[in-house]
């Protein structure tokens, strides 16, 4: 099973792993964090064919794919 975990503490918001992702399994969502900015969510986590690139694109190291 394929996960996508996102890291809240670090996200700051930059929508680079939704903009990056070939498959649009992330979105921008309306949920903020602490430090005020709107994180990603995953929406269609059956099209992830764990390519990684939201992984080695985030600059805040706020995403990893894992799971087979």
């Amino acid at each position: 099973m394929i996960e996508i975990v996102i890291n809240s503490d670090y996200c700051k918001g930059c929508s680079i792993c939704v903009a990056f992702c070939p498959r649009k399994v992330l979105q921008t969502s309306n949920h903020i964090n602490s430090k005020g900015f709107m994180l990603p969510e995953v929406v269609n986590l059956d099209a992830c064919t764990q390519c990684m690139l939201c992984e080695i694109v985030c600059p805040d190291l706020a995403i990893a794919v894992t799971g087979k």
